[in-house]
């Protein structure tokens, strides 16, 4: 239990502490920094108060038995890397406050079941969501700037708006899953195809 006199919690504050299985962050607590709970990885949940505004790069990476995050409406940016590796990670909420995805974000998330980005999000970094393999429902909402590999091997049907979105990169690997097929929207099937 972190008490309400924390304001932040700093880089690699509890990294490798192999044997931490939940934190309660207080509502004090406005940032946690750069490899905050790296590899924890005997870490089943993390309540993450409103206050905070960022969570930075690889915060919680490794956390391979983190099963469920609810990021709050305070926070703008999840960092690059911040939830790779969380192997068992089954669901997350990205609220309408977060702006940007970082590179790698959600990377090798394998029991990751579904995603939906919210309107508010105005980049998806590269690898964003590559090889989380059980990936079986990703909506886009908004226009975002989607980067390279962001998508790579997932089965999922991606609902997005085509037209509108900015597909940055390999167009051909931004999304990919055995023959390059997504979906564009609620109707279409798009096998190939080139961005204008």
């Amino acid at each position: 239990y972190i008490p309400t006199s924390v304001t932040w919690i700093g880089y690699a504050a509890f990294q490798d502490c192999f044997s931490l299985e939940s934190v309660t962050i207080p509502n004090s607590v406005t940032s946690i920094d750069s490899y905050a709970f790296y590899n924890c990885s005997s870490l089943q949940s993390v309540t993450i108060p409103n206050s905070v505004t960022s969570i930075g790069n690889n915060a919680f990476q490794k956390c391979s038995s983190l099963q469920s995050v609810t990021i709050p409406n305070s926070v703008t940016s999840i960092g690059n890397s911040a939830f790779e590796y969380c192997s068992s990670l089954q669901s997350v909420t990205i609220p309408n406050s977060v702006t940007i995805i970082g590179n790698n974000a959600f990377q090798f998330c394998y029991d990751l079941q579904s995603v939906t980005i919210p309107n508010s999000v105005t980049g998806i970094g590269n690898n964003a969501f590559w090889n989380c393999y059980s990936l079986q429902s990703v909506t886009i909402n908004g226009n975002p700037k989607i980067g390279t590999d962001a998508f790579w091997e997932i089965p999922a049907t991606v609902t997005m708006n085509l037209t509108a979105s900015k597909i940055d990169g390999d167009y051909w690997t931004t999304f990919c899953n055995d023959g390059y097929n997504f979906q564009a929207d609620k109707y279409t099937k798009v096998y190939k195809g080139t961005i204008a």
